[in-house]
């Protein structure tokens, strides 16, 4: 590895911070009370004592309040090296540590991650509530634009959250990428969305019970960067040209301007290798019987629940970074985007806070890295099947007229008789 880290040596964190036994009032009229509440609900806080410490915290930090002296960086303690591989490193620890004070400033190409998602049901890998999640994160935000360089990106996968009891979403992960925007300076490359395939109905309370909703099977990726030119070429992420495009390669068109107003051009004809990719990735999360699964089963170590599949670190790590370049994910759990890197010649960071996942990650830089799909066609190609294909009977089957608020009858009526 090149001199990325900074310092391995730094003062420990201190124990505990000071009680929060004082108690300020404010006078406020009903005016101003309700703008405060409406600023702590955009900004996803949960009450106006935790707004205020936090423009208290962001004024301090940038030098905003006149006289008074500069608040000391915040410490974190250090990751420690837990693996090192030929390209790579797996560290051990809290990766604020990482972003804050080992890594060099300007020093990563691509930060490559799936942090833990904001949902309202805790999860054994230590998921954040999602009404927190905004708070929770700012600090790994600031860590993120510390690090990156001018020309380099943030990718950050995301899965949305359902309100509790309600057939309604959170806005969290939307909330997430509007701080990033306009707290951080972090400007939108192009939001992507992962399409599971093979991800099963759910929440099954409103899809496969009071059949209100559709399943819930995408993920949205937010693709950022300190600037909006950060370095990329969509030629290294083609897609395979459909049917329909090689036969116009092959018998030619007629170049025109279509009613929707597009000019399809002469150059429209011409064979480039492939079509540029959509932002809908279309990646099945199927595995079972990988490498990993079997070393870790082997080894009777936990596999990781929260996996991302290696083709979405993939897509990007070939869109925006070159062999040689430095990927880092801070939330690395089994260490998918470093078994990408490891195979296609990046120099990769992988932060876990749980050392069980990272021994289960060994099972991945076992023997030679496994090829990537580069130049042999790729995976299975996937499509949708158009909603409303099915014949139905309206006289039958009508909308739920209270929108799924009470279960069906039939189940209200069996869930009685069970109890």
């Amino acid at each position: 590895m090149k001199s990325y880290y900074k310092n391995w040596r730094f003062m420990a964190r201190p124990k505990a911070e000071k009680p929060r036994s004082a108690i300020t009032h404010v006078r406020l009229t009903e005016d101003e009370r309700g703008e405060l509440l409406s600023a702590c609900k955009e900004h996803g806080f949960s009450n106006i004592s935790e707004y205020i410490r936090f423009l208290h915290r962001t004024n301090t930090d940038r030098g905003q309040l006149a006289g008074t002296p500069q608040a000391a960086p915040r410490q974190y303690d250090n990751p420690e090296l837990f693996q090192r591989t030929k390209y790579g490193r797996m560290m051990l620890g809290d990766s604020l540590g990482l972003l804050h004070g080992m890594l060099q400033p300007n020093s990563v190409d691509l930060i490559m991650t799936s942090p833990p998602f904001g949902l309202v049901r805790k999860k054994s890998y230590g998921n954040e509530d999602a009404h927190q999640y905004l708070n929770w994160f700012r600090p790994f935000a600031k860590g993120f634009h510390r690090v990156l360089k001018d020309s380099g990106s943030l990718v950050i996968d995301i899965g949305g959250a359902w309100i509790p009891g309600s057939p309604t979403r959170s806005l969290y992960h939307f909330e997430l990428l509007v701080m990033l925007c306009k707290e951080y300076g972090f400007h939108l490359c192009l939001e992507h969305f992962w399409w599971n395939p093979a991800k099963l109905p759910s929440p099954a309370e409103w899809v496969n019970v009071r059949r209100v909703r559709v399943k819930d099977a995408v993920n949205c990726v937010w693709w950022l960067a300190k600037t909006p030119w950060p370095k990329a070429n969509n030629r290294k992420v083609l897609a395979p040209y459909s049917d329909a495009m090689h036969a116009l390669l092959r018998n030619g068109y007629k170049a025109k301007l279509r009613p929707s107003g597009h000019d399809i051009s002469e150059k429209f004809g011409r064979n480039n290798g492939g079509a540029v990719p959509p932002n809908l990735l279309a990646i099945a999360h199927t595995e079972s019987n990988s490498r990993y699964q079997e070393y870790c089963r082997s080894n009777d170590l936990p596999i990781h629940p929260a996996r991302f599949p290696s083709a979405l670190p993939e897509y990007f790590v070939r869109m925006v970074t070159d062999p040689g370049d430095v990927v880092v994910d801070p939330f690395g759990g089994s260490c998918v985007t470093g078994e990408v890197c490891e195979a296609m010649r990046r120099e990769w960071i992988c932060c876990e806070s749980k050392e069980e996942y990272l021994r289960g990650a060994m099972g991945r830089f076992v023997g030679v890295p496994v090829a990537r799909r580069n130049g042999n066609g790729g995976g299975e190609p996937y499509k949708i099947q158009p909603p409303c294909a099915l014949p139905i009977d309206e006289t039958k089957v009508k909308t739920v007229g209270d929108g799924g608020k009470l279960r069906p009858a039939y189940l209200r009526a069996s869930q009685a008789t069970a109890d």
